[in-house]
């Protein structure tokens, strides 16, 4: 990709035109790696002098002398070579030196632990953060400060969460829960540091670990499908399979949907990378969980918009997204409608009860909410729908829908299965609008790869998961560093 003149395209043309022996400047070059045995050092940022307001005679004889072409740098996804060059940052590390090797080590084993055990998640990604920031300090001598324009809207989401504990019915889940968020927002965004000053020997090897990791994961998941939960039974040590096993499949598929658009920035020709995304979607269409399905689907289409109609598309998904999040409240009670009702599966008409419990509390304190983590212990959550919600949708409990007056078949449990009414529950308008900005910064100007997994993570978000779980919240924090991270830089 060409980038526009700059100060730095300038200096070169000025170098170009100077007497046989006369130079304008050299670029800083890196010291000449050490043995294998060594430490290699701090790599420094490798840029072209500019010329200064100390040198007019220079600027003279620029304006005065012939007319040059101007020389236009290449920003290359994969330029490893000294120069201004957009992601070189010296000689390559001995491979156990590299920052993001625990990053590595952790897409290559993360989809397959999460068709195992989904909630392995959790710790797999944030020990591999917390050692990928540890090293950091180590080569470069300084930490990776988080920043970012989404990472404030995080962080005062965070921070009205725990106040609203105040308020909550269980203050200690409320203020574990902001914290987590807090936490995870920060590491994440520190991350997204390391992975972005890593050189790109190392970021390509951070993305051919992600593809080995999620070819593996799909090839077990599939496996384990195809013969009945055999493989997550004989893990769990149970002599045969168990009626609703199969479920487990289905969390491991939203996590590689979730991760599935980063392969865009595998090292390989363009045909290539979207080969191996369609046949990565391809493979999670066959596994259990139809979430998991449309945010492979969605993840797949957003990274081709935003590849064909550039950056411009990605900030009009980012505020139809942001937009979304903050009409939840309006715009779910029109799917509420006793026509929708009458040809929803068992399942699914459970979940839109439950969505109309969410509602009906919701609008008792819709500013403030009822408190962090308050979708536990709602008053009422833990009834069978009652005969006003069945009669809103116009549903009989007769025949297989008896099963909504059965004893355990709750109005809520734990959350509402939809984010944007959790949070609206939970933390209010003010929680609301604070979510929906931080999504717009996350989506605003973001390359393919990071489109394709704001989408896949936005499906998950409005029909599965609690918010607040802590295995999804560090997925989407390791899964939101290596794309802000791997995210192409410019001159």
């Amino acid at each position: 990709m060409a980038c526009p003149q700059s100060p730095t395209q300038d200096a070169h043309g000025v170098a170009d035109r100077l007497p046989p022996g006369k130079t304008l400047g050299q670029p800083r070059t890196a010291r000449p790696a050490p043995p294998h045995s060594a430490h290699p050092g701090p790599r420094p940022r490798l840029t072209a002098p500019v010329p200064s307001a100390a040198e007019p005679s220079r600027t003279a004889s620029h304006e005065a002398g012939p007319a040059l072409t101007p020389r236009t740098l290449q920003a290359s996804d994969f330029a490893d070579g000294p120069g201004p060059g957009a992601l070189y940052r010296g000689p390559s590390r001995v491979w156990w030196r590299a920052t993001t090797l625990p990053l590595s080590v952790a897409a290559a084993i993360a989809p397959t632990a999460a068709v195992l055990q989904s909630k392995a998640m959790a710790p797999i990604a944030i020990i591999a953060m917390l050692l990928a920031v540890i090293a950091y300090r180590r080569e470069e001598g300084r930490w990776p400060w988080p920043r970012g324009i989404a990472l404030p809207f995080l962080l005062a989401l965070a921070a009205w969460a725990a106040l609203s504990a105040l308020w909550a019915p269980d203050l200690s889940r409320a203020l574990a829960s902001a914290g987590t968020l807090a936490g995870l927002a920060l590491l994440g965004a520190a991350c997204a540091v390391v992975v972005e000053e890593e050189g790109a020997a190392e970021r390509r090897n951070l993305v051919w670990c992600l593809l080995g990791g999620l070819a593996a994961g799909i090839a077990l998941a599939t496996i384990d499908h195809a013969t009945n939960q055999a493989i997550r039974a004989a893990v769990r040590g149970l002599p045969e399979r168990r009626p609703g096993l199969e479920f487990g499949l289905k969390p491991a598929a939203s996590v590689m949907a979730l991760l599935l658009p980063l392969l865009l920035r595998l090292h390989l020709g363009a045909g290539w990378r979207w080969l191996i995304l369609a046949a990565g979607t391809g493979a999670i269409l066959l596994l259990p969980g139809d979430t998991a399905k449309i945010a492979a689907l969605a993840g797949l289409l957003a990274a081709g918009l935003v590849w064909i109609g550039g950056r411009t598309l990605s900030c009009l998904m980012a505020a139809v997204l942001a937009g979304a999040l903050l009409a939840a409240p309006i715009l779910v009670p029109l799917m509420l409608r006793p026509d929708v009702a009458e040809r929803a599966p068992i399942t699914a008409l459970h979940r839109m009860l439950i969505w109309d419990f969410a509602l009906e509390r919701a609008a008792e304190k819709p500013v403030l909410g009822w408190g962090m983590e308050a979708s536990r212990n709602l008053p009422g959550g833990r009834d069978n729908p009652s005969p006003e919600s069945l009669a809103r949708l116009h549903v009989t409990p007769e025949g297989e829908r008896a099963f909504l007056t059965r004893p355990g078949v709750e109005r809520m449990s734990l959350h509402p299965h939809n984010g944007a009414l959790q949070i609206w529950l939970e933390l209010g308008w003010i929680g609301l609008a604070l979510a929906a900005l931080a999504v717009l910064a996350l989506g605003w100007g973001a390359g393919p790869a990071a489109a394709g997994v704001l989408a896949s993570a936005a499906v998950t978000f409005a029909a599965s998961f609690g918010v607040w779980q802590p295995w999804w919240l560090a997925t989407e924090a390791f899964a939101a560093a290596l794309a802000a991270g791997l995210a192409m830089r410019r001159v």
